[in-house]
């Protein structure tokens, strides 16, 4: 993998660069649409190429590992095989999983022992058998296994915590020199640094995932239900830390105000649910502000979901339609929902990405921070 930093805007930290992998280049900043069991829910991967056309999808290695198994993706040929993608893929460790499954899982050095949620069955997760699993799954980028600690979080707690995770890098990195590449691409791993919302955990965690001299690095932790304001603050102790030459991931971030605020602070990679998750209930997001589409008031408002949009969902039906869909109970709301999401999220990276080139981003970020920030 190589990344190439083009420029950094002179009112921020905001970047523009190009990661170049075996799958092609990623332009950044950019947002990650999230593919979790091999697909990006309710997207057809021909309307994700050619209307959404994002450089990069994520995978997610918990539930492709339980579902559907290894075993089948090695016989496939790999997830971008299996899944008729032929861009890039990054899976993450199963760490947020983990994390999630509070009630069904143990946690010892040696790694996780936990509860499937599709039929109680017992696994384990250790950094080993992640590296094993993510080899098997063929991302283009994986990432370390770690434990991603709630919030708020014990400060003893996050700390053993964020040690243990680096230990669990060092054991992936050493497993990674003797499980070598099973497909005919290169993979590249990112660490993930922890500290929960404490800064000077998150400036030891930042520095080791530093002097571990990555391709790239990833932030974790930050999506697990703290205050904006915290995350923020994090974001700016890690990205002053992590090295300049090498892209920077925030973890399971976040809304487009979050995203906008987060490359500001010189994130260049994001993921998030939020877009197809909120678009299946009804939320849009545009360069306006929400829009709760099942609302009376788009009952005969035939204009556009958004105007500055470059979706081509924005041209081709009215809000008066979709939420006549979402009233039937017709799954193609849903979908056009998602659609419209997943590609105003891209609009708005590559809108911030111009702006950063242009040397004009800080003030155009401030302006759409303002607009975004409403209910329509």
């Amino acid at each position: 993998m190589e990344f190439e930093l083009f420029t950094t805007d002179p009112g921020s930290k905001a970047r523009a660069g190009t990661i170049t992998t075996d799958h092609g280049k990623i332009e950044t900043p950019i947002f990650m649409p999230v593919g979790t069991v091999a697909s990006v829910k309710g997207v057809h991967q021909k309307e994700l190429k050619e209307d959404i056309n994002p450089d990069i999808i994520l995978g997610n290695t918990y539930h492709l590992y339980l579902r559907p198994q290894t075993d089948i993706l090695k016989k496939a040929g790999g997830l971008h095989k299996f899944m008729n993608w032929d861009r890039n893929i990054l899976t993450d460790s199963g760490g947020y999983q983990v994390y999630s499954l509070s009630a069904r899982r143990k946690i010892k050095e040696e790694g996780v022992k936990f509860k499937s949620h599709i039929d109680g069955s017992y696994h384990t997760f250790t950094p080993e058998n992640v590296m094993e699993i993510q080899r098997a799954i063929g991302a283009d980028i994986i990432m370390a296994f770690d434990e991603c600690t709630p919030y708020p979080s014990d400060y003893n707690y996050a700390k053993r915590s964020m040690h243990m995770t680096h230990r669990w890098l060092d054991r992936c990195i050493n497993h990674l020199k003797k499980t070598p590449e099973i497909y005919d691409f290169k993979q590249t791993l990112f660490p993930i640094v922890q500290g929960s919302t404490y800064k000077d955990l998150r400036k030891q965690s930042a520095e080791y995932i530093a002097n571990a001299g990555a391709e790239g690095n990833a932030i974790g932790g930050l999506s697990v239900g703290e205050p904006a304001e915290e995350m923020y603050a994090m974001t700016e102790v890690v990205t002053d830390i992590l090295p300049e030459d090498k892209p920077r991931y925030l973890m399971g971030v976040g809304t487009p105000i979050n995203i906008l605020e987060n490359i500001a602070l010189g994130v260049d990679m994001f993921d998030c649910v939020m877009p197809t998750r909120n678009g299946r209930n009804g939320m849009l997001f545009t360069s306006h502000g929400t829009i709760n589409i099942k609302n009376k008031k788009w009952e005969d408002d035939f204009s556009p979901l958004d105007p500055e949009g470059e979706s081509f969902v924005d041209s081709m039906y009215s809000k008066a339609y979709v939420r006549h869909l979402f009233s039937v109970n017709e799954m193609l709301g849903r979908q056009i929902a998602s659609i419209h999401n997943l590609s105003f999220y891209l609009w708005l990276v590559r809108e911030a990405r111009k702006h950063i080139l242009a040397g004009d981003f800080t003030p155009w970020k401030d302006r759409m921070v303002k607009q975004m920030d409403k209910r329509l």
